[in-house]
């Protein structure tokens, strides 16, 4: 062990135990994967129609959307490790339920109670880890609340095909309890503590964080609060101010090509899309596959992001999707309709979502919530973080919704075609609008973005001239 890993293992630890909740939130969303097949088989003991399915996989993401305001203000009134340990418990309810469950509507109003889990873990997560962390490791500390989610997500793969659902419900349920027993004994944010002058605590927070001398980075964090205290910002700054609105309109057109590029789908759906296909690969070995590869690869981005730019990864993001997702629908359009035409293909399945899945986690993965954190000033950003969940929940459940709803219609090669086309045109928007921001500084991306706001301002203002 070096000097400099000894030197931040208490970062590392209090992160890893806070992250065990995004972990649990990872369960939740790859649950659905191993568990659809069978429940829409004839042997499940709840009965459940396609339609029905669906809205087991979608139905927690669109919770999530009601819970990002609320979370964020609990977590500025009664603190982030109280709000995250009050998240844990949506978690413990829904597995619970899924243990009694004996018909679809109890797993409805798991998924719900999993859904709201959701959407405070993932306003409140990234605000704790960020807060507890030194410059050195805050980009390595914030990739864990990623890779812990992947490592969740994984874990359904590996485990659901092999157990049974009130077994996995009990696997499951196990991760929010642990968390809870852990991350009780660990500290609150002293960023929380210094906005409410409780510098004691503040400082009794930060020791428990560091090793060494914290003196001149207490009086620091406390020069940085008081400055954001002085200039807090409202919901009403995001659409008031001109920087701000074209910020926030760059940062959703982002979130939409994350969630249209059909990622959610293809982790819920995951098995069943194998299922359908004469791989000679068992679904569940290849659903275990593609679990691996997105855990070996969502550090990746974090690797490449200040070394390569935000902008070229995000176009090298968009085209990888674009084409693996046009060559799984043209895939499929042959398959279903003459099987024996692409009977030699039976590898490119697997292969196409193996290259997608590396190409989602190098840029569409990780880089839209670098971009938000780094367009929008201190005193609007956490404003601008719920909307932009508020959306992304939305977005997801839209996706995650219809696709069985156009499989089922149209077929799921449609489908493939359609994320192929909102990649594209994704494609298109990042190559025309997103500002590259690698290597700058937050007042220098606030400049930019007041140049562009001037320029667009004055080609407006010559056009109604002319």
């Amino acid at each position: 062990m070096t000097a400099k890993t000894r030197s931040h293992w208490k970062e590392y630890g209090t992160a890893l135990c806070a992250t065990l909740i995004t972990a649990t939130a990872g369960t939740c969303y790859g649950w659905p994967s191993p568990i659809l097949q069978y429940l829409q088989s004839p042997q499940s003991y709840i009965p459940t129609t396609a339609d029905e399915g669906s809205w087991i996989v979608s139905i927690m993401i669109l919770c999530s959307a009601l819970t990002p305001i609320p979370s964020a203000y609990f977590a500025d009134r009664f603190g982030r490790k109280t709000t995250l340990l009050l998240g844990a418990v949506p978690f413990i309810i829904g597995w619970l339920l899924v243990i009694v469950a004996k018909s679809v509507a109890v797993l409805y109003v798991a998924r719900m109670f999993s859904g709201l889990g959701y959407g405070i873990v993932y306003t409140v997560a990234p605000m704790y880890t960020g807060e507890i962390a030194t410059n050195e490791v805050r980009g390595a500390l914030s990739t864990l609340i990623t890779l812990m989610n992947k490592v969740g997500i994984l874990a359904q793969y590996c485990i659901g095909p092999f157990v049974t659902i009130k077994t996995l419900a009990a696997i499951n349920l196990a991760l929010p309890i642990t968390f809870v027993l852990t991350f009780i004994f660990l500290p609150e944010s002293p960023y929380y503590y210094l906005k409410f002058e409780r510098t004691e605590r503040a400082e009794r927070s930060l020791r428990h964080l560091r090793s060494g001398d914290i003196r001149l980075e207490l009086k620091n964090i406390e020069i940085n609060v008081q400055e954001d205290m002085k200039n807090r910002g409202s919901w009403g700054d995001l659409v008031t101010e001109a920087t701000n609105r074209k910020a926030l309109w760059i940062s959703l057109g982002i979130f939409t090509i994350q969630q249209f590029c059909g990622s959610a789908a293809l982790v819920a759906y995951a098995q069943t899309i194998f299922d359908i296909t004469d791989s000679h690969i068992e679904p569940y070995k290849a659903t275990i596959y593609v679990g691996c590869v997105q855990v070996a690869t969502c550090c990746l981005s974090v690797l490449l992001v200040d070394r390569v730019g935000r902008k070229p990864l995000l176009l090298l993001s968009a085209l990888g999707v674009g084409l693996m997702n046009g060559v799984l629908g043209t895939y499929f359009y042959f398959y279903l309709s003459n099987k024996e035409s692409v009977a030699i293909l039976h590898w490119l399945p697997i292969a196409a979502m193996m290259i997608y899945i590396i190409c989602y986690a190098v840029g569409l993965s990780t880089v839209p919530y670098v971009i938000i954190g780094e367009m929008f000033p201190t005193n609007v950003k956490l404003y601008a973080s719920c909307v932009a969940h508020i959306y992304t929940g939305v977005s997801m459940f839209a996706v995650q919704k219809l696709f069985q709803v156009i499989r089922d219609t149209y077929g799921i090669y449609t489908v493939f075609w359609g994320f192929s086309a909102c990649s594209i045109l994704g494609l298109v928007f990042i190559l025309a609008v997103l500002p590259e921001t690698k290597g700058k500084s937050f007042a220098c991306i606030q400049a930019q973005l007041k140049r562009e706001v001037a320029r667009d301002n004055a080609s407006k203002l010559m056009t109604v001239e002319y």
